[in-house]
């Protein structure tokens, strides 16, 4: 499973946006695009996808910007990849909508692939903003060596 650039992208914004005073402080599209490497167009669009799943809010005009919509340790990895990918689900036999799968009819896997979605979909709901916008911990070998 690999996620897209644009998802990876929304993660290193919405961190960036979660080490200014928590997510609190309203910074703008271009700040965030300068401070983290993403191209600017790449950012506004983010920011529109980001703003319409609820995930941070945004203000035009003077005194605007945009500002997570909760505290960093609410938001999770689960919410960003949903925001930017739609729901996780690792095959498109658990969608309701039509798919084209020549076995569907003597798979005996389809009926365990939503544990899975869920099993993954709660490794990346452990994950918060909050805990990558933290200083990591020091790798064992580091801790080692400075003892």
């Amino acid at each position: 499973m690999r996620l897209s650039s644009l998802t990876d992208y929304a993660v290193v914004l919405l961190t960036a946006a979660a080490r200014h005073c928590g997510g609190l402080a309203r910074m703008n599209a271009t700040s965030l695009a300068e401070e983290t490497g993403v191209p600017l167009p790449t950012a506004q669009k983010l920011v529109s996808r980001l703003a319409a799943a609820g995930l941070i809010d945004s203000t035009r005009g003077t005194g605007g910007g945009i500002r997570l919509a909760r505290p960093p340790a609410t938001i999770t990895l689960a919410d960003v990849v949903e925001a930017v990918e739609g729901p996780i689900a690792l095959t498109a036999c658990v969608d309701a909508a039509e798919h084209d799968c020549a076995i569907e009819g003597n798979c005996r896997v389809k009926p365990h692939w939503n544990a899975v979605n869920q099993a993954v979909r709660g490794a990346l709901a452990g994950v918060t903003l909050a805990s990558l916008a933290a200083a990591p911990a020091p790798a064992p070998e580091q801790m080692k060596v400075e003892a």
